[in-house]
């Protein structure tokens, strides 16, 4: 359910590519210092945003230079770290544990074998993570219980379904500080999770009638999701705007230009593909072209 919360690394200026590419960097070297070197795997452009959100709090930060295991000929580069990354990174090691706990229960014995492989190998990461992370595991456990029921009951009332899964992601602001700025970081979360969790739903309608498998969308049009399409694009675009207007009351400082991006034009162009069809093909190049685009950004802390 992971990997639609991309920027246009177009149209960023240098220093915000520089930026960006320091909380990706940074993540990936604090997941795999508190996690374990396999769970750099499992970092998604998802968590970095997750991460750029928490740095907006403020909180000590600092940039080192790191080298990067995948380009270890390579100059060391900028690596943000700090507590907002350790959290950003305990928080991405939980929703990847219940990720794949997901994916074993609704793939079945054969299909799940590798899903379940790799959760097994991050037993151990998750279990520290969530000793970390206590009200969020929390949270996510009994919101994916009560999807979990919800698929099984067949639930046809789309938005009571995107809503459990929002709120899991809305969880993630429940460690920052409270006041306005909680309260908007806590609803942009909220209507980001509706869009990534209906996105989801639009992007596996094929599969998951092949396979069988519960697909809120199908419930809801009883087989006939395609043909709402106009329904379905008006209400994610209303999730995007809402979680738009949210970021505008947060007091983002330089990250706000970032945010920005993602909201503005990322998600709605990673929307036209999802909707077209096109984003299952694309996402097999995008990430090299990402990683590629930003290793091509010399940065210096």
């Amino acid at each position: 359910m992971f990997g639609y919360i991309r920027p246009v690394l177009e149209r960023m200026t240098e220093e915000q590519r520089q930026a960006y590419q320091s909380v990706y960097c940074g993540l990936c070297h604090t997941m795999s210092a508190r996690h374990g070197f396999l769970a750099r795997f499992t970092l998604q452009y998802d968590f970095v945003f997750l991460a750029i959100l928490f740095c907006g709090c403020g909180g000590e930060e600092a940039h080192i230079c790191l080298r990067c295991p995948a380009h270890p000929f390579r100059k060391p580069g900028a690596c943000l770290r700090g507590s907002n990354l350790d959290m950003a990174a305990d928080q991405s090691m939980i929703l990847t544990y219940h990720k794949l706990s997901d994916d074993v229960t609704d793939k079945g014995p054969l299909a799940g074998l590798p899903h379940r492989i790799l959760r097994f190998l991050l037993r151990g990461a998750y279990h520290k993570a969530a000793n970390a992370q206590q009200n969020f595991d929390r949270e996510v456990q009994i919101g994916l219980v009560r999807l979990r029921e919800m698929e099984q009951e067949n639930a046809s009332e789309l938005d009571r379904v995107a809503d459990t899964f929002a709120s899991i992601l809305a969880a993630g602001s429940s460690g920052e500080k409270g006041g306005a700025d909680g309260r908007a970081r806590s609803q942009l979360l909220y209507h980001l999770g509706r869009w990534v969790y209906l996105m989801d739903a639009w992007d596996d309608l094929d599969s998951d009638r092949k396979q069988g498998r519960y697909n809120a969308l199908e419930a809801r049009f009883q087989g006939k999701a395609k043909d709402e399409r106009d329904y379905f694009e008006t209400t994610v675009t209303h999730s995007l705007r809402l979680a738009g207007s949210a970021a505008q009351l947060m007091e983002l400082g330089s990250w706000k230009p970032i945010v920005e991006n993602v909201l503005y034009f990322g998600l709605p162009s990673v929307q036209g593909a999802v909707l077209d069809g096109r984003w299952k093909e694309m996402r097999k190049t995008r990430r090299r072209s990402y990683e590629r685009s930003l290793s091509s950004a010399g940065h210096q802390p």
